[in-house]
């Protein structure tokens, strides 16, 4: 996320794109929830818990801050919930139907 509050998001009818900061508190695996929820036009609740997916303390220690600074390239795609998810390094997260 690029703002403590909430994420900037970029939507279309096809997809949508949401900017995750590495540097923020929120994990990595709740923006996608949340992105994938709001994508979908569901309740958080109402979706299957992401780590039936994927691994996501392996999706958080990809993706986390190294020593020498951020992950600046690299992508990860997985399907969840009916949608294909691209994580990308630069923080760009990218929701659309499967």
């Amino acid at each position: 996320m690029t703002e403590m509050t909430s994420p900037q998001t970029a939507h279309s009818a096809e997809y949508d794109t949401v900017q995750y900061d590495q540097l923020d508190s929120e994990p990595l695996s709740v923006t996608i929830v949340t992105a994938v929820a709001t994508f979908c036009n569901e309740e958080v609740t109402e979706l299957e818990p992401l780590h039936y997916t994927i691994n996501t303390d392996a999706l958080e220690r990809l993706f986390e801050p190294r020593s020498n600074g951020v992950r600046s390239e690299g992508a990860l795609i997985f399907e969840y919930n009916d949608c294909l998810i691209t994580v990308r390094a630069d923080g760009e997260i990218r929701i659309e139907s499967a």
